[in-house]
């Protein structure tokens, strides 16, 4: 603030009885400030206005008329400063200010003789707009920022779309619709209230009553306010139970990222003054902002469903008892947070209980979801070859050929299992394409490895492989499994490998136990053998001769839960 000194040009009191003097021995309208450029008034002691300039009469007519200004009609801010400093006898600190006519001035009084005080009146209306527009443009730009943050804390377009109208309505409005794109014939639409609650239907609704709403849901510009007339606003538009009639309207899209995410449509009663051009255009920042988030989580949300839809088809079948044999599968991808990787496992049973029934478990080079990829290839090619799975060495020779004309680069290593059950016996043909050989589980305990090799798929122009014939008696199991369990390192040291040998001894455990006990206990002593520590892909495929005869069937469904393992029960069934 400039000093008093500074901003006060000096007050000359001509001496008593002088001819200027209007009032003997009192102030007097000099030469010093009577054509001053700042409207200066002389205020006695009882608060009239006892003369003015020339510059403070265009503000103050009357006392241009009457030659004077009674108490009551000075401007309150400035008569209750003139009192306080009557009183005081010192002037405030800083300068007192106020409106006259419209515009502001600040006040700064120069004490004369007989109790007159000469009140110079500064204006500074340009200042005060300034400063008004600054302070109005830093809420703005802190509302956006808020609207920013709170919007993009959340993916969830429910939740963003009902923050967007209650955020609207409070800030912008006394009430806010959002129109969503149709969804078929109707329109999803949220109402919010200052102060009330959010509420949310989907009904039908003609866009082309509204001026504006059906080119704004195609994403055009938004049609200035002045042009829509409140009193035709259809029903539909105003919230329930909103009080008053409308008085201004504003329409304005909600961009997205290459589709519109819908169209705010604020309204403001007529009791309140109308929307403004300012206030216009920042309803125009603030739907950017909401609209990008909006936009966002439709984004979001589509890619969910569509990562869901592939999960569906990556994921670990289900696996129960398939004509008198029990199948049980557990998986744990190599990340916990994650729920596909490399490492598959499938059975495919036959319509007709003397087929044989095909298993495959293998394992893809790598990890992760480029790996998941690949390995629904395979289980694809592999269910379309389900007709040829008889014949182990042609179903290799084909997925190999399918494999080596791919995009990938990845090759992959299996075990092919054909079932049958007959005469209380369990019949395996097992055919290793360049995996681990499966370990048989006898009654006794003794655990031996089917004698099978072979060439990994997908690496060279041609794959060889022996099968081998095992009979499983009852209570016997036959494990497939990935060398995410005997590659698994850990144990005391945290560097030693679980091994075939540690896997054997759990196995020989295991005798007469069913096929879900079997997954679930070598799952479980591999994950205690880990600890905390990195580890590959793991998944280990049952198949168990039940030693009760045919017994209780036992299910175990797709990963579930931390250790990818999972259980359930129901009737019957074929596969997948």
């Amino acid at each position: 603030m400039v000093g008093y000194a500074q901003r006060v040009p000096l007050f000359v009191t001509p001496s008593p009885g002088a001819p200027d003097s209007p009032r003997g021995g009192g102030v007097s309208v000099s030469a010093a400030w009577s054509d001053a450029p700042y409207p200066v008034l002389v205020v006695d002691g009882d608060g009239d206005v006892v003369d003015a300039n020339e510059a403070a009469r265009p503000l103050f007519p009357l006392a241009a008329d009457a030659g004077g200004l009674p108490a009551e009609d000075l401007p309150l801010w400035l008569a209750d400063a003139h009192r306080r400093l009557r009183t005081s006898g010192t002037p405030e600190p800083g300068a007192v200010s106020g409106t006259v006519a419209g515009r502001t001035f600040e006040a700064h009084p120069s004490p004369g003789e007989d109790g007159d005080v000469v009140w110079w009146l500064v204006e500074n209306t340009d200042l005060r707009l300034a400063e008004d527009a600054l302070r109005t443009e830093r809420e703005r730009t802190e509302l956006l920022a808020r609207v920013s943050g709170v919007l993009l804390s959340s993916l969830n377009v429910d939740r963003c779309t009902e923050v967007t109208a209650r955020m609207a309505a409070d800030h912008l409005a006394d009430a806010a619709v959002i129109v969503a794109p149709a969804q078929g014939r109707r329109h999803p639409l949220t109402y919010a209230q200052v102060g009330g609650t959010v509420t949310q239907e989907l009904t039908q609704i003609d866009p082309s009553s509204v001026p504006g709403l059906a080119e704004a849901l195609q994403g055009f510009p938004p049609v200035p306010t002045r042009w829509i007339d409140p009193e035709c606003l259809p029903g539909w538009v105003i919230p329930p139970g909103f009080r008053g009639p409308i008085g201004s309207v504003i329409v304005t899209p909600l961009p997205g990222h290459g589709a519109p995410a819908g169209v705010l449509i604020l309204l403001r009663s007529s009791t309140h003054r109308a929307f403004t051009d300012g206030e216009e255009v920042f309803a125009r920042l603030f739907a950017a902002r909401a609209g990008a988030a909006l936009s966002a989580a439709h984004l979001y949300a589509e890619q969910v469903s569509i990562t869901a839809t592939l999960l569906q088809e990556l994921l670990p079948p289900r696996l129960e008892r398939v004509h008198g044999v029990e199948y049980a599968g557990a998986y744990r991808a190599s990340q916990d947070h994650e729920r596909v990787g490399g490492d598959f496992y499938d059975v495919h049973p036959g319509t007709d209980p003397s087929k044989e029934t095909f298993a495959v478990l293998g394992d893809v080079a790598g990890k992760g979801l480029e790996a998941a990829v690949l390995t629904g290839k395979i289980r694809s090619v592999l269910h379309a070859l389900l007709p040829l799975s008889g014949d182990h060495q042609q179903v290799l020779t084909l997925l190999n050929e399918a494999l080596l004309t791919s995009h990938h680069t990845r090759y992959a290593s299996l075990v092919m299992a054909s079932v049958r059950r007959r005469s209380g016996l369990v019949r395996l043909r097992l055919t290793s394409a360049g995996h681990l050989p499966p370990l048989i589980v006898r009654g006794d305990g003794r655990v031996e490895a089917a004698g099978t090799t072979g060439q990994i798929v997908g690496a060279l122009p041609r794959v060889a492989a022996r099968s081998a014939e095992v009979v499983l008696a009852p209570g016997e199991t036959c494990l497939l499994y990935t060398d995410g369990i005997t590659d698994a390192r850990g144990g005391p040291l945290g560097d030693q490998l679980y091994g075939e040998d540690r896997l054997r001894r759990v196995l020989g455990e295991c005798a007469r136990m069913p096929a879900e006990a079997v997954v679930e206990r070598v799952q479980m002593l591999a994950a205690q053998w880990l600890g905390g520590g990195r580890h590959d892909d793991m998944a280990t495929l049952a198949i168990t001769n039940p030693a009760g005869g045919r017994g209780a069937l036992h299910i175990v469904s797709g990963p579930d839960d931390a250790t990818g393992t999972g259980r359930g029960r129901r009737p019957g069934g074929g596969g997948r």
